[in-house]
């Protein structure tokens, strides 16, 4: 593998949604965040692949995913999601399918305990969506600005590679 391989095995292709307090309320009430349809449309053309990877019961997901999009609180593509398949107590992205690298994948989640430790500089932190569930909620559009200035710092083949704000050491 080259230099320039490496590197571009570092581009994140996928972004690892989370389900309860990222994109919805939790999956009781399953209030849509504000502003999830245009985030996910700008996910999905920013982005080679989406995913889901939550804790909720794979069978209920694909529930909470086909009534959002039902609703028109998302996109109809999101009824049809890939759903990734995991158990434990951490969301490791070796478990998300057809990468090469962990790297690759970007994980949007509002708790910390979830993410690798290992893994944490692809973690992409997002404030919870919790009650009252203000209309005036802005943790996607923050989370796409803080997205936007890591793809701008991602390294490209022949460039110098910068740190990533959330990378120990």
């Amino acid at each position: 593998m080259s230099a320039n391989d490496h590197l571009m095995s570092d581009r994140p292709r996928v972004l690892a949604l989370d389900l309860e307090g990222t994109l919805i309320s939790n999956a009781i009430s399953q209030i849509p965040r504000p502003g999830l349809r245009a985030f996910l449309e700008w996910a999905a053309a920013t982005f080679e692949r989406l995913v889901l990877f939550t804790a909720v019961r794979p069978s209920r997901a694909r529930a909470i995913l086909q009534l959002l999009a039902a609703e028109g609180a998302a996109p109809p593509w999101l009824a049809t999601l890939e759903i990734i398949d995991w158990s434990g107590t951490r969301k490791d992205l070796r478990h998300v399918p057809h990468i090469d690298h962990w790297r690759q994948v970007w994980l949007l989640d509002d708790i910390e305990r979830y993410v690798v430790p290992d893994q944490r500089e692809c973690w992409i932190p997002i404030l919870p969506f919790d009650s009252p569930y203000p209309d005036d909620d802005a943790g996607l559009e923050a989370a796409r600005g803080l997205m936007v200035g890591r793809l701008s710092q991602t390294p490209t083949p022949g460039l110098t590679a910068t740190p990533c704000p959330f990378k120990k050491g």
